[in-house]
């Protein structure tokens, strides 16, 4: 009878690691499948601010998680480049490049009106091009509107809403679109360098005026009106969201004319399913939750399936900063921006803190311990224990010694530490634990595991030394923090995060 000595399970993962590097981890559930991640698509109507960073660090994450267990993933921003908003910039636009040339017009900017300094910006480029070209007189924009908030008789949608309408006269359409665009390209310009810088790639920033153009919101509300499902009143288009649950009928076409916001993002969603994804993966604002079920009932309506659209809510993010709350007011201009965080953070702190939490969690953002070096810093933490392992490594040179891989994984057995079989058997976990991330679309997981991996590797270090003169004994162990820096890695990179060297 032959007998041979069984490998321990855990060290049967070290040279799996090694030998597939970058590739360890990764699986083939989501092998075939095709998937559409769409995420942030925030209104180009201001720069990105913390709340919209959340939804960008986590739609990253969950696409790269996605692709790493075999999904073929397809990153896309729905750029709403049309409606209401859009036009409530246009007009925010000229009425600043408007007290450029009268100072009377910033006591009649509208409350409802866009008043961040990058709307001063855009106005003072349109003033250094065009000069005069877009002049009116401050009782020709402001004659006979609706009064604004504040006034007797006021109401701020009414009166902007007049301005819109004033400035479409007063300029011309032509010249309308001139502003109107010199906003939209400037401020999507500016997401898109944001979220690049951020480490955020999109394979397709889809127009929202393409909806329009080629007809397929017409299309959509077509499919509505043979289905039975519309209805007209008072002038209006309706949609009988009642009958799949919805607390009151929806309009998709107001008395005006003019297609909602709703119309839209119908069209865009058959459009996105005739695509041919067999799944669309949605990433809202958690303030949207009551759009989810109306969205789909559209869907089953038109015949779509609605089973094949995943709504996922994130909760906006709270920064804090020397304990207190940073306040926080979009349309006021008061708000941090995400390059703002990302400057006074750095982009790894950010992309980790953001995705620390279930993404339907409540989140609060700690700036001072985001900046900390410390142990109590998470992202710190982790990092450090990469970096710790390369030092080891440059430590191993300064002793004139080298690791001999093929030796180290031959001698795999003198492991037998009980630090050591821990950090083993997490390392085991992590393809395991990318599947279920993945199903579950929660990069959370990941986070938790690279803290947990970290924790293991630093009690070993302070419990051992790897540099000993036991030459079998020095190379298993190298060849195990080899495998553990490679994990580190891997999972980092899914999260955006960078694994340095030195810190």
């Amino acid at each position: 009878i032959n007998c041979t000595r069984a490998e321990r399970p855990q060290t049967a993962v070290v040279k799996p690691v090694l030998e597939q590097a970058d590739a360890y981890g990764r699986s083939r559930l989501g092998a075939g499948q095709r998937i559409q991640v769409e995420f942030v698509s925030a209104n180009p109507t201001g720069p990105l601010h913390v709340g919209h960073g959340r939804g960008a660090a986590y739609g990253a994450s969950l696409a790269n998680l996605l692709r790493a267990a075999g999904y073929d993933v397809h990153n896309e921003y729905y750029v709403n480049d049309a409606g209401r908003q859009m036009n409530i910039l246009a007009t925010s636009v000229w009425l600043r490049y408007l007290e450029l040339g009268d100072a009377g017009f910033e006591e009649r900017f509208p409350a409802n009106g866009y008043q961040g300094d990058y709307v001063r910006d855009i106005s003072t480029a349109l003033r250094n091009e065009y000069t005069d070209r877009f002049e009116q007189g401050i009782e020709t924009v402001f004659a006979d509107l609706p009064a604004d908030e504040g006034q007797p008789g006021g109401d701020k949608e009414l009166h902007i809403d007049g301005l819109i309408e004033r400035a479409r006269t007063l300029l011309g359409e032509d010249d309308y679109m001139l502003i109107f665009d010199a906003g939209l390209h400037r401020i999507t310009a500016d997401i898109r360098d944001d979220l690049a810088e951020f480490g955020v790639e999109y394979d397709e920033w889809y127009s929202e005026r393409t909806l329009q153009t080629s007809g397929r919101i017409d299309e959509c509300i077509e499919r509505l009106q043979k289905s039975g499902h519309v209805y007209a009143d008072n002038g209006a288009l309706w949609f009988r969201s009642t009958d799949y649950g919805d607390e009151k009928d929806r309009v998709v076409v107001r008395d005006n004319g003019v297609k909602t916001y709703f119309a839209a993002d119908i069209a865009y969603h058959m459009e996105k399913l005739e695509r041919g994804f067999d799944r669309v993966i949605d990433i809202w604002g958690a303030d949207h939750h009551g759009y989810v079920p109306r969205v789909k009932a559209a869907l089953a309506a038109i015949g779509d399936d609605p089973s094949r659209l995943d709504v996922l809510l994130v909760q906006f993010a709270v920064l804090y900063r020397g304990g207190e709350k940073v306040p926080m007011s979009t349309r006021s201009g008061q708000f941090v921006t995400l390059r703002e965080l990302r400057h006074e953070v750095g982009n790894d702190a950010a992309r980790f803190f953001y995705v620390l939490r279930k993404c339907e969690q409540h989140m609060d953002f700690d700036l001072d311990l985001a900046k900390s070096q410390s142990n109590e810093n998470p992202v710190y933490y982790v990092q450090y224990a990469h970096a710790r392992i390369c030092s080891v490594y440059r430590q191993l040179a300064e002793k004139n010694l080298a690791w001999d891989s093929a030796n180290g994984l031959a001698n795999l057995d003198k492991l037998g530490e009980s630090h050591e079989t821990d950090l083993m058997t997490a390392l085991t976990r992590y393809p395991e634990l990318i599947e279920a991330a993945a199903r579950n679309h929660e990069p959370h997981q990941i986070a938790y595991y690279v803290r947990e991996v970290a924790t293991a590797f630093h009690t070993y270090y302070n419990a051992h030394q790897f540099i000993v003169d036991d030459a079998d004994l020095r190379d298993a162990r190298f060849a195990l923090i080899t495998a553990t820096r490679q994990v580190l890695k891997n999972g980092l990179q899914l999260l955006g995060v960078t694994a340095p060297d030195t810190m």
